[in-house]
């Protein structure tokens, strides 16, 4: 029998993770039961990258080992190749983009200064580096760490999946604070039992992965435009056409080397970007004091009450071209995994903010005296004898900020899958040493020629910088919008607190999003229209998800049922060891019977796989698999739930099926098993049938049965319904990947069972 498979949430991120796959035994043999308690005792990770960065709020989970400055001092270096070549790449076109018709007044630099130096102050470092980067969940940051820290202290997730279990992980558990508890609770409360609650952070969590997306699109052609457009200063020759297509020819290649991987770039290129601070950092000094030392002025906020008296409407448009200051700066929060919250700190403090500041000041001091080449503002203020090192680092520098955005939106689909929200894709780890590093070839593909496209249709900064903005805002806002619950919920901040992050914080992020939301006709529809389209898909993926899982909860086959089904006459037992995958978590789900209706033989042994995702971003190995007895009769049956974290990624499949087969063996000889969920333990039988256990089973073979299931929309169904599931869902399942090429099960040893859900 044959079909396809219900794709979901947990099949493509939930598999064994790195760490497993450094130390996990190896050889043909069955190991003893002391070799794999030994090897699975030491599948817990302890490097430096993991646990320095373990930091939620008032709490620090680091080993006192990996606190030494020299670590900390490394990983701040090696941070900067990573986080910053967004952020940092900044000055080629920001005040190109704020005053895109030019100077009208001289003081208009001085407002348009002062207006950089609060933003780049207020929002990366106070916001971001000193608050944003407290609420990271174990060590790693994002919209989806602050997803998970609500979902693990409220349950707002829509699939009811969660087991009384999953709260034991180490990962798990949130160490709270007493006081502030009654507010904390109401919220809580309101959250659980409200479905639009629910549904609105689903959404919300969504629209900031479009989001982000929509950035790798962006950041990788104002980046390439902008340091090859330089040129232009040095060659009048260089017409925008030839711009436009060396720019091309670099997104191209940039794209068409992913599949290589990208686990060298922060620490391979960290010296690139740092060369490229210190450029930019010495050239706005000598620019501060040759031009006009009197910008230091701009420190007076009141330069930005004059500079909005004077422009009125037009300084409220040009906050769009403030805003691309700060472009990347949510990479300070998402890159954090990789690093630590102190290391991010101290680079971000001590090498990335004084070198924008003193560029910045550089510029306009050169501007106040050259007003009129405002619009290659960076390259006419570098001195003649550093422009071709300057070009060339430039280049460098938007290549590997480019290159570091792609694998930040790698890891975002591979998060997103974990939620049942984005349909099948391969994720390939591309790294056996660093964690996290990935590549999803559907992805790199579409946002190569996403890239094409908008550098040939746009062909300059003025209207991609438009579209940026408005990408860049949506996600700050989003963020804050989370951590403002976080604040009230979690962490229990006094309210006047929360109210002074919303009025001062807030409030500018909403002022920046009004100001790019303006010029939504000139460019600024781009993310937007991004947004939609992936939120579409998103949308469709997820809501079929979870009526699927529905329905198999409705319809799981009882125990009883099922020992009703095995003990008639007609029904034949065979050797070996059969693995289902279900996405259910209880009960047995309905297309076992489907099965034993045409084929009424099964292995002696047949376990139920259920890999799932909990709110955490990393599972510990020896806490990742949980296993049950189901009752019944004639065969051993077990459930197994594979439990992993939002960015764990899966790795190979036999790797994965020995630890499984391992664990279980364990546990089999162990005699522990759960029986009805009612906390009723009975000692695990050996040879019940007369095919010997599960090392006996495992030698005669194991078959792996995917089910494949076809989704139509049942009679009576909404038009919406309908179109949803018949058409829009059916579409993106025909031109995904099968389920059998994303588990990477080989075929001799796979069988697919086909049925047809009525949702």
């Amino acid at each position: 029998m044959a079909g396809r498979i219900s794709g979901g949430a947990q099949e493509v991120s939930a598999v064994v993770s790195i760490e497993e796959e450094e130390v996990a035994p190896s050889g043909s043999d069955v190991p003893t039961p002391q070799e794999r308690k030994m090897s699975w005792q030491n599948l817990r990770r302890h490097d430096s990258l993991y646990l320095e960065s373990r930091k939620l709020h008032g709490r620090d989970h680091s080993d006192a080992d990996k606190k030494k400055w020299s670590v900390i001092l490394q990983l701040a270096f090696q941070s900067i190749g990573v986080v910053y070549g967004d952020i940092g790449t900044s000055p080629l076109y920001v005040y190109a983009g704020i005053f895109p018709k030019g100077i009208k007044h001289q003081d208009d630099v001085l407002g348009a200064m002062s207006l950089i130096f609060y933003t780049l102050t207020l929002i990366p470092v106070i916001k971001y580096v000193f608050i944003v980067l407290r609420a990271n969940d174990n060590g790693d940051g994002g919209t989806f760490a602050l997803y998970s820290l609500i979902c693990r202290y409220a349950k707002v997730g829509l699939i009811p999946n969660a087991e009384m279990e999953d709260g034991e992980v180490s990962n798990y558990q949130l160490n709270l604070p007493n006081r502030r508890q009654k507010r904390a609770s109401r919220i809580q409360s309101a959250l659980e039992n409200s479905h639009f609650a629910k549904v609105f952070l689903l959404f919300a969590t969504m629209l900031g992965t479009a989001m982000v997306i929509g950035d790798g699109v962006l950041t990788p052609c104002i980046s390439v435009l902008s340091a090859v457009g330089g040129i232009t200063a040095a060659t009048p020759a260089m017409t925008e056409g030839r711009i436009v297509w060396t720019s091309v020819a670099i997104l191209v290649f940039l794209f068409m080397a992913q599949r290589l991987g990208t686990d060298k770039v922060g620490y391979t290129f960290a010296p690139i970007i740092f060369i490229w601070f210190a450029f930019i950092a010495a050239i706005g000094v000598y620019n501060f004091f040759k031009y006009d030392p009197t910008v230091i002025k701009a420190l007076n906020p009141a330069y930005i009450i004059y500079y909005f008296q004077r422009n009125k409407k037009d300084a409220w448009i040009s906050l769009g071209g403030v805003v691309l200051c700060i472009t990347g700066t949510e990479a300070l929060f998402a890159d954090v995994g990789h690093f630590s919250v102190r290391s991010i700190q101290l680079s971000m403090s001590l090498v990335t903010y004084p070198a924008l500041i003193c560029a910045y000041a550089g510029q306009s001091s050169f501007l106040r005296k050259h007003s009129d080449l405002v619009s290659n503002a960076f390259y006419k203020s570098t001195p003649g004898s550093l422009y071709w090192p300057m070009f060339v680092v430039a280049v460098l520098a938007s290549i590997i900020a480019s290159q570091a955005m792609i694998s930040g939106t790698f890891s975002i689909i591979q998060q997103s899958l974990s939620l049942g929200c984005f349909p099948r894709v391969k994720v390939v780890h591309t790294s056996a040493k660093h964690e996290g590093q990935v590549y999803v070839p559907e992805i790199n593909y579409l946002l190569m020629l996403a890239c094409v496209c908008v550098t040939l249709v746009f062909k300059n900064t003025t209207n991609i910088g438009n579209a940026y903005g408005i990408a860049v805002v949506f996600v700050m806002t989003l963020t804050s919008s989370f951590l403002v619950l976080i604040m009230v919920m979690i962490w229990k901040t006094h309210i006047l607190l929360v109210i002074t992050y919303v009025v001062i914080i807030g409030s500018v992020e909403l002022v920046y999003l009004s100001s790019v939301l303006y010029k939504f006709d000139q460019g600024g529809y781009l993310p937007l229209a991004f947004a939609a389209v992936l939120m579409t898909i998103m949308y469709v993926w997820n809501s079929v998800f979870r009526k699927k899982y529905f329905y198999e909860l409705n319809h799981k086959i009882s125990p009883e049922k099922f020992n009703e089904m095995v003990s008639t006459t007609s029904f034949r037992r065979l050797p070996g060891m059969a693995f289902f995958y279900t996405e259910l978590v209880q009960g047995i789900p309905p297309i076992i019977k489907h099965y034993i209706e045409h084929v009424p033989a099964l292995q002696s042994v047949l376990v139920f796989v259920t890999i799932k995702s909990l709110p955490v971003s990393k599972v510990p190995a020896d806490e990742r698999f949980l296993f049950r007895r189901v009752e019944a009769k004639e065969i051993d049956v077990f459930r197994c739930v594979v439990r992993y974290g939002y960015t764990e990624v899966r790795a190979e499949h036999e790797l994965f099926e020995k630890i499984l087969l391992e664990r279980l063996e364990e546990f089999e000889s162990d005699g522990r098993a759960l029986c009805n969920g009612d906390g009723r333990v009975e000692e695990a039988e050996e040879d019940r049938n007369g095919f010997g256990g599960v090392a006996e089973a495992w030698k005669q073979g194991v078959v792996h049965f995917i089910g494949e299931t076809e989704v139509v929309a049942k009679p009576g169904a909404g038009f919406g319904d309908r179109i949803m599931i018949n058409y829009a869902y059916s579409f993106l399942k025909r031109n995904l990947r099968e389920t059998d090429q994303v588990f990477e099960i080989p075929h001799k040893c796979m069988l697919k069972v086909g049925m047809t859900y009525e949702l």
